[in-house]
């Protein structure tokens, strides 16, 4: 089942320590296939020397496993809850460490410079903590609802914005696919590092003005958009 989707999350859940994102098993990366409303998600806990395709999981969107021998990565409830509220394809976890500096800070990432600009429409959110009720209800279905929330309230599309902190845990981040969804972590962890050099440098640096913001993003991802080979 999902054959191809399981080879495809496989490889991107690889990418993961390649890219420096990860530490032993630290991370998960799952994909969604919207004729079935299924998803492929990495099991938990497997060591990824030993790791193979086959051993993906597959869960539909209540949570439960429909194929697979091992249990699926213990953030798989997050997951199905943003699949089924996001319109993505893809959604990757990491405890990255310069996103997950400013996570456990509880800061919104801001725009401050054009390499920002080119995935994130505006600052990336710090969602909330849990309440011990939500702990204590399931912990990981209401990390997913905690970050439908934030980006409810605050009026963000997650299209625009394919990435959250969670205060006190680390980043989540989305896109098309596996391979984009890889791509925003990088950048997320990227940007993260450079705000932080950027205050170190210069307290006072300036956020990036819209007409900047916009520029960029737009040039990429606008209808007019120009960037890249058409």
């Amino acid at each position: 089942m999902l054959e191809s989707l399981k080879e495809e999350v496989f490889n991107a859940n690889l990418e993961l320590p390649k890219r420096g994102l990860i530490k032993y098993t630290w991370g998960n990366v799952s994909a969604f296939d919207k004729e079935s409303q299924l998803f492929v998600i990495k099991p938990s806990g497997v060591n990824y020397r030993t790791m193979k395709a086959d051993d993906m999981v597959v869960c539909n969107l209540n949570g439960e496993v429909i194929e697979g021998s091992l249990k699926p990565s213990s953030d798989m409830p997050t997951h199905a809850e943003l699949y089924k509220s996001f319109d993505i394809g893809s959604i990757v976890h990491t405890h990255s460490p310069w996103a997950t500096v400013w996570a456990q800070a509880g800061l919104d990432v801001p725009a401050m410079g054009t390499t920002h600009a080119d995935t994130f429409y505006g600052s990336v959110p710090c969602a909330r903590y849990l309440t011990e009720q939500e702990i204590e209800q399931n912990y990981e279905k209401e990390t997913g609802k905690i970050i439908i929330e934030t980006f409810e309230e605050r009026n963000i599309d997650p299209i625009e914005v394919p990435g959250v902190l969670l205060k006190g845990h680390a980043p989540f981040t989305w896109g098309e696919n596996p391979e984009e969804a890889v791509m925003h972590t990088v950048v997320l962890e990227e940007i993260c590092k450079m705000n932080f050099y950027t205050r170190q440098l210069n307290p006072l640096s300036e956020i990036l003005p819209d007409r900047i913001l916009d520029k960029h993003y737009q040039r990429k991802h606008g209808l007019n958009a120009y960037y890249g080979q058409n």
